[in-house]
């Protein structure tokens, strides 16, 4: 019970991608069109081929075919209608006399309209001229069929891209309001991953629902019914062994689809080798790890090789499955139709078969029909093969778009007020996992205005507790308050605005100087960057010694500047915002002595009117405090001035005399 309820839930999954393929009715309705199209064209024509059997076969006309059938059609109903007045039958004789009559009587009314159409003027009268005409039908037939395929190829691969944008657009989407402890735990490679490879796959099993999983069973089923109007009987007779396949292709279903799922993971791990390796490209050819990066990346892409092989190998598994019962299903018809046929016989095994015997050009038609059959059902196994894959993947991908935030707006959102007064930390504990606490009970006061610098050891807590501020991560016990409203109380874009941060490595995006400033606040004029920029003490690197000034691209993460150059950047964009708010996270500690007068002094022009927070050690910065927090082991130690804790904070003092040293 519990393997059908999770092969229902893994379904629905799936489900969900086709629902959002069904949103575009128009193009699958057009898809649905093409593929009936040329199911009908695909039947249509193999069954057009009767009547050149008959001429080539019987050397007559359309015209005294269509009279030898009827003639034979009333023959046989004389036949049978003086059968059924002699005395003494015995009841199922009658029954089945009565129905080889109704039968007959629906055959006549049918070979009688088809009389009518043949004697049509236009119609030719002469064998060849008819085997001339059929065939330029046929050749004409093939070519519509082939538009439609055509049609139907570019409605399906319209579907399949449009899916993708629409999987890729919510990914997006739910990504950029995931906690940040999320992309700690999926990791970047997971959801590049999950991005590129299982999108990838989900779309490509629609595309190939909505396009040979349509086409080729309708195609199949067009043939089966050109068959079945020739002898429905013997076309069950013949397809006796189809759900023996039935159950070995559902045999295979499970292990196809874990194949997948395997394959996906390794995928995300050659993902997380490649990103953890360029990413810290410097560092593999500095310490000489090429080698070893080699060594790590050959053996996941060659666990990934030899999974992809499985999925290869039961791929490869179900087309002779498909295709042995394609011949078993013919080699049934051939030899039941031709004994039939050779013996004019209508009974097999004493089963009932056929109501009259067969002729020649009817059984070749028969056989025809089920090669018609067989083309499209052994690329069932390929589509198959493909949903299995898609449904693989959306057992990895919807997850992740169902995954909710930690962080999220309030239902009853509370707007702060135009300007603070006061930043409150009450009871303040956190714990990323289960054990060890980060911080614990801290209670904190600051006023609006004031400049906070906070020291400690590594590993004390101390960015953990200014993320608290635009709500990165909430508190696991206690209270973050701005003039006594919770934190978790006001929407989050309302707080993130009062809210500017600039980090020990700044991000910069990969484009202009100016976009980079700008994205502080995307409504800025370009004065405004231009005055941000020149607070932040950037604006003269910017003009003199870039040849692009404002509209140079800065490259991945900033890359084309140095560490000052990008910090006064980042700086800058902080400024842009006019935040109540700032908190710098080291953001001097990795730039040299120039750059880091120069943030100084921005600082101290840039610092009055708002709250800042400073994680910081340098003593340059630590003289802009008006108080200093430290920290040790995720509680307070102790709080005042550089004059209180140099003479009372032994912590202080030692990490004071540190920094004193190295500065000298």
């Amino acid at each position: 019970m519990d393997r059908i309820r999770g092969q229902r839930r893994r379904m629905q999954n799936y489900w969900r991608a086709i629902k959002i393929a069904l949103q575009y009715r128009w193009i699958v309705a057009g898809a649905f069109t093409c593929s009936l199209m040329v199911a009908v064209l695909w039947g249509g024509s193999i069954g057009a081929l009767y009547p050149v059997l008959q001429v080539a076969v019987n050397d007559q006309s359309l015209q005294d075919w269509s009279n030898e059938q009827i003639a034979e059609s009333k023959s046989i109903l004389e036949s049978k209608q003086a059968e059924l007045q002699r005395e003494g039958l015995p009841e199922h004789e009658l029954i089945d006399l009565q129905d080889d009559i109704s039968t007959e009587q629906r055959t006549l009314a049918w070979r009688q309209r088809v009389s009518w159409f043949v004697r049509q003027p236009w119609v030719p009268r002469a064998p060849f001229r008819t085997v001339l005409a059929i065939v330029v039908i046929l050749v004409a037939a093939t070519a519509v069929k082939g538009l439609f395929i055509f049609g139907n190829l570019m409605f399906v691969a319209q579907l399949e891209q449009r899916v993708t944008y629409d999987l890729r657009r919510q990914f997006f989407h739910r990504a950029l309001r995931l906690d940040l402890d999320a992309f700690v735990e999926e990791r970047t490679s997971g959801l590049l991953s999950r991005f590129n490879a299982d999108i990838r796959f989900v779309a490509e099993g629609i595309r190939t629902l909505f396009g040979n999983g349509i086409r080729e069973p309708l195609k199949m089923l067009s043939c089966l019914v050109g068959a079945s109007v020739i002898s429905p009987r013997l076309l069950i007779f013949s397809l006796v062994l189809t759900p023996i396949v039935g159950l070995l292709i559902r045999k295979l279903a499970g292990s196809i689809k874990r194949a997948n799922r395997r394959v996906l993971e390794e995928i995300t791990q050659l993902y997380g080798v490649l990103t953890e390796t360029f990413n810290g490209i410097q560092t593999v050819q500095a310490y000489t790890l090429e080698q070893s990066e080699r060594a790590k990346f050959y053996k996941v892409a060659k666990e990934c090789f030899r999974k992809a092989m499985r999925i290869s190998f039961y791929n490869a598994l179900t087309k002779p499955i498909t295709e042995t019962t394609g011949i078993a299903v013919i080699s049934m018809a051939l030899l039941s139709g031709a004994y039939l046929t050779l013996n004019r016989e209508t009974h097999l095994f004493g089963i009932r078969l056929l109501s009259r015997p067969m002729d020649t050009a009817s059984l070749l038609i028969f056989y025809g029909m089920l090669i018609g059959a067989t083309e499209p059902a052994r690329k069932l196994s390929e589509i198959f093969n493909a949903v299995q894959a898609g449904v693989a993947a959306s057992e990895r991908l919807f997850p992740l778009l169902d995954q909710q935030p930690k962080i999220e707006n309030p239902v009853k959102p509370i707007t702060l007020p135009a300007q603070h007064s006061e930043v409150q930390f009450e009871d303040v504990s956190f714990h990323y996992l289960e054990g060890t606490p980060v911080l614990t009970k801290i209670n904190l006061k600051f006023h609006f205005g004031e400049t906070i610098a906070i020291v400690g050891p590594n590993g004390c807590g101390k960015s953990t507790l200014l993320q608290m501020l635009p709500r990165f991560i909430d508190p696991s016990k206690g209270y973050v308050r701005i003039d006594g409203i919770d934190v978790r109380d006001v929407r989050l874009k309302n707080l993130r605005n009062k809210v500017g941060l600039v980090t020990q490595r700044a991000h910069l995006f990969d484009d202009t100087i100016y976009n980079n400033i700008r994205n502080g606040r995307l409504d800025a004029s370009e004065t405004a960057v231009i005055r941000a920029a020149q607070k932040a003490r950037a604006h003269k690197f910017i003009t003199e010694t870039l040849a692009d000034g404002y509209e140079t691209v800065v490259g991945a993460s900033g890359s084309r500047l140095s560490g000052g150059q990008r910090q006064r950047i980042a700086l800058a964009r902080a400024m842009i915002r006019n935040p109540e708010i700032l908190i710098l996270d080291e953001a001097t500690s990795q730039i040299d002595i120039e750059s880091e007068q120069l943030i100084h002094q921005a600082l101290e022009e840039f610092s009055k009117g708002r709250t800042v927070f400073m994680i910081t050690h340098r003593l340059a910065t630590l003289s802009l405090a008006d108080r200093i927090l430290v920290m040790n082991n995720g509680q307070v130690e102790d709080c005042g001035t550089h004059d209180e804790l140099i003479t009372r904070c032994e912590l202080y003092k030692r990490l004071y005399s540190i920094q004193f040293k190295q500065s000298a």
